[in-house]
């Protein structure tokens, strides 16, 4: 079974590598145990945290015994190396043409935000920072404008990991092919809007959560990925779904700069999501985690990057 809404205490800034339990999928997918986050969280004080993972392979609609595969998760500037961008968007790619037995109506994205929403206008009165922070950012109608603006930009509906970041990406120590990557985590997983899964990915080359201090994450927005950088990944990404159909070269171009701006427009619900998520937590997760620090650096990354897009580009 996928759990789409995971443990309430799973947080951002968890340290990654804990062991773990994956079985097969009767669509050929590995999933992760929900109990996985529990396992994490209990290696939050621990630096040397296991880089083993359990996983089952198989035929699909079998689930063989475990076996351990030594691997570690990627460290967020490795996020930017060429050849594992690339290596990741060919992953993410075959993920999404996936066909899995869930609804694929693209109702995950907006009906979660509006879940958590509520769920933070329904918290007590004690809560007031966290009611602070909704009605600073007027988060209500921002989030109606969020739908006009993604109801403007098409986007086609695919199997979406939604939470591909480098504690969700591991290499494998022994690949027993060229493929060195296992995609982990998919307590989040549902069909979605492409732009966002790729939207978020890049949204996630901003934040380290493996930083000591407090509030145990580090916020560098000069690491988002440069338009170079996000072609580098897109092109991969295309190469990989178009399997080696070539395209005239102004229709490939023409191709790469739509998935482009879908992408950019996307990541502004990636910064949304993960705001609400975080305000929420803050009254829920006794993880020692900078909740509301990390929900204001979002939701400033969403209205900066809001600007810039309809400062620079005509809105949709």
């Amino acid at each position: 079974m996928l759990a789409t809404e995971p443990p309430a205490q799973c947080g951002r800034g968890a340290p990654r590598g804990a062991a773990t339990s994956v079985w097969g999928h009767p669509a050929g997918c590995r999933l992760l145990g929900i109990r996985e986050c529990d396992v994490r969280h209990s290696c939050r004080e621990s630096i040397r945290a296991p880089t083993l993972w359990s996983v089952s392979r198989g035929p699909p609609g079998t689930v063989p015994p475990s076996y351990w595969v030594q691997s570690r998760p990627l460290k967020t500037q490795e996020l930017r190396d060429p050849v594992l961008s690339g290596a990741i968007a060919t992953k993410m790619a075959r993920f999404h043409g996936m066909e899995m037995p869930f609804t694929k109506e693209p109702h995950w994205l907006f009906g979660t935000m509006e879940r958590y929403l509520k769920q933070i206008q329904d918290l007590p009165s004690t809560d007031l920072p966290q009611m602070n922070l909704l009605e600073m950012y007027n988060l209500k109608d921002e989030m109606g404008n969020l739908r006009k603006l993604l109801d403007a930009t098409p986007s086609p509906v695919v199997f979406c990991h939604n939470d591909i970041q480098e504690g969700n990406i591991l290499l494998l120590s022994e690949p027993k092919s060229d493929d060195s990557l296992m995609l982990v985590d998919f307590e989040y997983s549902s069909y979605n809007y492409r732009g966002f899964d790729i939207g978020n990915h890049f949204c996630e080359w901003v934040y380290d959560y493996t930083f000591e201090e407090w509030p145990f994450y580090k916020a560098s927005p000069t690491d988002y990925p440069t338009r170079g950088q996000q072609l580098h990944f897109i092109r991969h990404y295309l190469a990989e779904v178009q399997k080696g159909q070539i395209l005239p070269e102004e229709e490939q171009k023409k191709l790469e700069e739509e998935l482009l701006m879908e992408v950019s427009w996307y990541a502004l619900a990636s910064h949304f999501f993960w705001g609400l998520w975080s305000i929420l937590q803050a009254s829920m997760s006794t993880i020692e985690f900078g909740y509301l620090e990390y929900a204001q650096s979002r939701f400033q990354f969403y209205f900066k990057q809001k600007g810039q897009l309809t400062g620079f580009h005509s809105s949709p």
